[in-house]
């Protein structure tokens, strides 16, 4: 008899955890798409104040015109020709802006394969490429593995890395995923004492604190 209060226990904990992964798992996801606007004004402020990128620049701008009309499709393959044509700052903002498209469209699986490639750009600058391996971690975190999930944070979550917040506040997500509640609880402890954290961070791991009982 204690077995199947057990078992019971156990069922209600982990429709328990599903209901806050699936209540709190895109959280993350709002950080990152702040995150590439700010990322791709760095970019494309660095690109205006060279007049022989002119041309580029129109090409872009016309890509993300079509973009806001609705034609993804159309958008990420005028995104995908300009990050091929170029070796400046715009083939990282390109990319990025090829991959918001394809998932816009639908096509999850080239979105990811395009946040992949910027990531193994080793012609980029690093912090765009971690940036592009935070956005297919956080792209793929319904379905991929733990592990595929873990291998492409891992360098992220280093003290020296500009991403470390976001790629912490994941990895406490995937421990909330899994049931490990001990592990989600240390990490969100950490992140919301740590005042160097960003304050929209601390405030959601402080929320999920309170949604696993403090």
């Amino acid at each position: 008899m204690a077995d199947i209060f057990s078992e019971v226990d156990d069922d209600v904990r982990r429709d328990r955890y599903e209901k806050l992964w699936k209540a709190y798992g895109k959280y993350v996801i709002a950080v990152a798409l702040i995150v590439v606007l700010a990322a791709a004004g760095v970019a494309a402020w660095r690109d205006y104040q060279k007049s022989q990128r002119e041309e580029l620049g129109a090409r872009f701008a016309k890509a993300l015109d079509t973009a806001r009309g609705g034609s993804a499709k159309e958008a990420a393959a005028a995104f995908e020709l300009i990050a091929r044509d170029t070796n400046t700052g715009y083939r990282a903002l390109a990319t990025l802006q090829e991959a918001a498209a394809l998932t816009r469209a639908g096509d999850g699986s080239a979105a990811l394969a395009a946040y992949d490639r910027l990531a193994a750009d080793r012609s980029i600058e690093p912090l765009m490429r971690d940036l592009a391996a935070l956005l297919a971690a956080l792209h793929s975190v319904d379905q991929a593995e733990e592990a595929d999930i873990q291998r492409r944070i891992d360098p992220l979550l280093k003290d020296s890395n500009p991403w470390r917040y976001s790629a912490r506040e994941l990895q406490a997500l995937l421990a909330l995923r899994r049931g490990d509640t001990a592990a989600a609880r240390q990490l969100f402890v950490s992140l919301t004492d740590d005042i160097a954290a960003p304050p929209g961070i601390r405030g959601r791991a402080a929320e999920l604190l309170a949604a696993l009982g403090g």
